[in-house]
């Protein structure tokens, strides 16, 4: 596509940069709203299968549709991947219950990881290297933006009109983003003789999907020693072996084994994972504390949450062309970790909404400084014939990460939870039960769950509606339900900080190579030029 003219180029960016927030903005707007709805829908249990199902369907359909849109071309994918969303989208929107809501999400995810992986790799489609850098960051600022609109929409959405609309909303961007790449997209015409890895694509389906089950009811649904678990960790494992020997078998494998050869690949691979997991349990947990804990409406938690998108943005932005200045990279990296964690060390003590702000801001500065920086040292460690590839698999284990941090700090929390709320009910300052109605009493307690604290209006509905000589013992009781959620997010959130120094140790055995001026090598040079750098020759 290298061919076409700029104007017409620009259009097929704005097409895609169009589908590219459609998307985004579907996922970021309903962050602060989703605890409000799952409370409405009565599905607190499963509240980390509505957030790892669609991680778990985009990623699998990201790491698959790379591969097969080489063969294929983009156009069919990229509009195929709206079309899922759109219809996920709007039949979300119609879910009457947490199972349907799930479903529907699920669908939703296939299209985001559609769109997802066909929008990055159509820009090295259209620009040369060169040019090809002020796109991606465009497209990088697409995701940045949304990041600032949405939670804060979100929350005003949820406050103002009924949750459905979160859903719908955007859906007329998404008939314009499909037409647009229907019209301008240019077709391109399969390549004779790639076969498709079916067994591959197979394999590493059944391995992620018992990964993520395993994960998700341990400690909850069942305990981490059950038969059921041990089963399901079982059929990755075997799962996982059978899918490495098909991938080195494989003519044209959809994962190349040979990639996990390269020290750069696998170190940073290794810390994206990491740093997902305990970005995702930071991100997805912050909105209990400001809702359940302080009592904030979701629309001021967009406020509370906007700080790390914003600082992140910019942060990102200085720390991009200060690498492309310098011409490296791992000290950036070891200075944007260490505030990570700091930041996720604030949110173990924060106590206000200020403290939950401050910690906010640090967290999304180290995020700007450390987390570019393994895209680009697994791009610029490969040739440029694999950075399709090397870069689906960046995105395989970032997605992993948070599907499993999730799932791990959501055992954390429901392991915590309960014992805590045991103790703020039977503790020398609950509120005396035995001294009211019988039936008043069990009405009461029946709010000591922190789904109830999500619900702000119900709260005040339940208050105006109580006897005068109740409302005391009622506020009583939501305090003691606020401290315990508070006790309990201090451990999911020390469980991340945990996780994220292991991602700093591992950032000090990161190889940094010189970065690459063009993608292009001397054809009698490629070779050893590569080997001396570390880089496997091909």
């Amino acid at each position: 596509m290298e061919h076409l003219s700029l104007k017409r180029k620009v259009s097929i960016m704005i097409a895609v940069m169009a589908a590219m927030f459609f998307a985004a903005i579907n996922q970021t707007i309903v962050s602060t709203a989703m605890p409000r709805i799952i409370a409405i829908l009565d599905g607190m249990d499963y509240y980390t299968w509505t957030i790892n199902i669609y991680l778990l369907t985009s990623t699998i359909a990201t790491v698959l549709v790379g591969k097969l849109s080489d063969m294929f071309g983009r156009k069919p994918f990229i509009l195929l991947g709206i079309l899922l969303f759109m219809i996920g989208a709007f039949l979300t929107g119609t879910s009457s219950d947490v199972f349907q809501f799930i479903t529907y999400r699920g669908i939703q995810g296939i299209g985001a990881g559609i769109i997802q992986s066909t929008a990055f790799t159509a820009v090295g489609d259209l620009f040369a290297p060169r040019e090809r850098g002020k796109w991606m960051g465009l497209m990088t600022a697409i995701f940045g933006f949304s990041s600032v609109l949405g939670p804060t929409l979100g929350g005003y959405l949820v406050d103002n009109m009924d949750w459905h609309w979160l859903f719908w909303i955007f859906l007329p961007l998404g008939i314009v983003a499909f037409i647009m790449i229907l019209t301008l997209f240019p077709k391109m015409e399969r390549k004779p003789g790639e076969s498709i890895d079916y067994l591959g694509s197979l394999f590493m389906t059944t391995t992620i999907v018992p990964l993520l089950l395993a994960f998700s009811w341990a400690g909850t649904q069942y305990d981490w020693g059950s038969v059921q678990i041990l089963g399901l960790l079982a059929a990755t494992v075997i799962s996982a072996i059978i899918f490495v020997f098909v991938e080195l078998k494989a003519k044209n494998p959809i994962l190349p084994m040979h990639l996990f050869k390269n020290g750069v690949v696998t170190v940073s691979n290794l810390i994206g994972f990491i740093m997902n997991f305990g970005l995702m349990g930071a991100m997805i947990y912050i909105s209990f504390f400001v809702q359940g804990v302080m009592g904030i409406s979701p629309t001021y938690a967009g406020y509370v949450t906007m700080p790390m998108s914003i600082f992140m943005v910019v942060t990102s932005a200085i720390t991009g062309q200060l690498i492309a200045k310098q011409g490296k990279y791992k000290r950036f990296a070891l200075i944007g970790v260490p505030i990570m964690i700091l930041g996720m060390a604030v949110m173990v003590f924060m106590n206000s909404v200020w403290m939950a702000v401050v910690a906010m801001i640090i967290f999304g500065i180290g995020l700007g400084l450390g987390m570019p920086v393994f895209s680009l040292a697994t791009q610029n460690a490969v040739p440029h014939k694999e950075l399709g590839v090397v870069t689906a698999s960046t995105q395989l284990f970032r997605n992993l990460g948070g599907t499993i941090g999730i799932a791990v700090m959501g055992t954390v929390m429901s392991n915590s939870l309960t014992s805590n709320l045991k103790s703020a009910m039977t503790s020398s300052s609950a509120p005396d039960m035995s001294k009211i109605d019988p039936e008043m009493a069990k009405q009461l307690t029946a709010f000591a769950n922190p789904q109830t604290l999500m619900n702000k209006p119900l709260i005040e509905q339940t208050q105006a509606s109580l006897p005068a000589d109740i409302k005391p013992l009622f506020t009583q009781m939501i305090a003691g339900i606020r401290d315990a959620l508070g006790d309990t997010l201090s451990h999911v959130f020390l469980t991340g900080t945990l996780v994220l120094v292991v991602a700093f140790i591992l950032v000090f055995f990161l190889k940094e190579l010189p970065l690459r001026t063009t993608n292009q090598a001397a054809p009698a040079e490629a070779a050893p030029e590569n080997a001396k750098e570390g880089i496997p020759a091909h």
